[in-house]
């Protein structure tokens, strides 16, 4: 059972089981000389969308990453603290490449490979050694259906990737990620360079897969943080000012730079 130990937040959180219990952690850019994450700790729930919100260079992102150690690939990045999953640090002595299975992430833009819509779906099991085309074959049909997407593409798996609309795309992207049955779905403004009814899709889509994925949304829109997350969390210059349920922190934040940003004063 774990309780917030921020500071200035009152909305404290209480799960029988978070994917993720992050811990007085920071971060810092090159080589020490920009504190992005200032001593954050935030609990991320077990099968439930948690949205991170504020404005541009916050830290939000730079938080996604660290779920996954993406922020290894940056030269200069330091880091200290704790970012827990199921009980082990992910900063200690852990397999990244089985880590970066386990969290699964999306993009702001649609990404697939060039290479058909099959293909792309069964790009990481063969990465992995499996050759068998009736398990290729089922885990493929599985994960575009979890992605809702194989009615659209079922009759033409064989297809290029690229002469899907952005909105598939991106829903390929999903398929392509939940086929190696991750435990994690991170999401970095996954419908910002879609159409409304693409993101509308998108979202739907979130509501179904939080039943067996945990899912983790960088999001610029406030709209989209009221109606896809169970938990919001604000971040402003790279503090964690507050975070609870979604309901309580738009209608009731704690905090008065949550309310102007909530209500639009700024951002």
């Amino acid at each position: 059972m774990n309780t917030t130990t921020q500071a200035n937040n009152v909305h404290a959180i209480k799960t029988n089981k978070n994917t993720f219990n992050i811990e007085n952690l920071n971060l810092y850019y090159n080589n020490g000389d920009t504190h992005a994450l200032k001593n954050i700790t935030l609990p991320i729930p077990a099968k439930k969308v948690t949205a991170l919100i504020g404005p541009s260079g916050c830290g939000k992102s730079t938080l996604l990453r660290c779920l996954n150690r993406m922020n290894d690939l940056i030269e200069g990045v330091k880091i200290d603290g704790r970012v827990e999953m199921e009980g082990e640090n992910v900063y200690c002595h852990i397999d990244i490449a089985t880590l970066r299975i386990k969290v699964g992430m999306v993009f702001q833009k649609p990404n697939p490979f060039p290479m058909s819509i099959y293909d792309n779906v069964a790009y990481g099991l063969r990465a992995q050694g499996v050759k068998d085309k009736k398990k290729l074959d089922e885990v493929v049909e599985k994960s575009l259906r979890g992605a809702a997407l194989w009615d659209e593409v079922k009759d033409r798996l064989k297809s290029h990737a690229f002469g899907l609309s952005g909105g598939q795309q991106q829903r390929l992207c999903i398929a392509r990620t939940i086929a190696m049955e991750p435990e994690v779905i991170l999401m970095d403004e996954p419908t910002s360079a879609l159409d409304p009814i693409a993101t509308k899709k998108i979202e739907d889509l979130m509501e179904e897969l939080k039943k067996n994925y945990t899912i983790v949304i960088v999001t610029h829109s406030m709209q989209q943080a009221r109606r896809i997350s169970d938990r919001t969390a604000f971040f402003l210059m790279g503090e964690l000012v507050e975070h609870g349920e979604t309901a309580e922190v738009f209608a009731n934040p704690v905090d008065e730079r949550t309310r102007g940003y909530v209500n639009g004063d700024f951002g």
